[in-house]
C-alpha cells in the first residue's frame, strides 16, 4: 500500500526542498550580486578542500593516479580555490567573459550557417535572430561584466522558483496519494 512504501511517506522533504530552493530563487532574484558571490565562494570551498585532500593522497601514495598527475591536480585546485575565496569578483568578471566570448562566436556562428541555408530553408530568420540576439548579449556583457554577473544570478533564481514550484507540487500530489490510500483501507 502507498502509506507503507517510504517513498510515498517522504512527502514532506520534497515540499521542504521546495521550500529551500523557491527561498534560494527569491534571494537570488533579490540580491544577484550577493548569490553569484556565495556561489563563487562555495566552489572554491570545494576546490580548495579537494585539493587538500588530493595533496595528502600524493603524500600516503594511496591513490592509483601517477604521483605528478595528483599534485598538478592538487595544486591547481587549490590555487583555483584560494583564488575563488580570495579574488571572487576578478574569478566572476572572468566567467562573464568566457560566457560573452561564447556569446559572440556562438552568435556570429547561427548568423552564418542561417546566410548558408537561406535557400533551403523557410524560416531561417529565427536563427538569424536567435544569433543577433547571442551576439548582441556577448557584447553587452564584454562592455559590463556586471550586467552578466547580475543575469546569471536572474536565470539561476528563476531556475530555482520553477524547480521549487515542482518539488512542492510533487509533494502535495504525493501526499494527496498517501492520504487517499488511508482512506480506502
Amino acid at each position: 500500500a502507498l502509506q507503507e512504501n517510504p517513498m510515498f511517506r517522504a512527502w514532506w522533504m520534497f515540499a521542504v526542498y521546495g521550500v529551500l530552493a523557491i527561498a534560494f530563487g527569491v534571494f537570488a532574484l533579490a540580491q544577484p550580486q550577493s548569490t553569484v558571490w556565495v556561489i563563487i565562494m562555495a566552489f572554491g570551498l570545494l576546490a580548495l578542500g579537494d585539493g587538500l585532500v588530493s595533496l595528502l593522497s600524493v603524500l600516503r601514495k594511496d591513490i592509483a593516479l601517477p604521483n605528478w598527475l595528483l599534485l598538478v591536480y592538487a595544486l591547481a585546485s587549490i590555487g583555483f580555490g584560494l583564488l575563488a575565496i580570495f579574488r571572487s569578483e576578478a574569478v566572476a568578471t572572468a566567467l562573464v567573459w568566457l560566457l560573452a566570448l561564447w556569446l559572440v562566436v556562438a552568435g556570429i556562428a547561427r548568423i552564418v550557417f542561417a546566410a548558408m541555408l537561406r535557400r533551403m530553408l523557410q524560416g531561417n530568420w529565427l536563427l538569424v535572430l536567435s544569433g543577433v540576439l547571442a551576439l548582441a548579449l556577448g557584447i553587452l556583457f564584454l562592455a559590463r561584466p556586471d550586467l552578466g554577473v547580475a543575469a546569471i544570478a536572474l536565470w539561476l533564481g528563476i531556475g530555482a522558483l520553477v524547480y521549487g514550484l515542482l518539488q512542492i507540487l510533487v509533494a502535495l500530489y504525493m501526499r494527496k496519494r498517501v492520504g487517499a490510500a488511508v482512506l480506502t483501507r
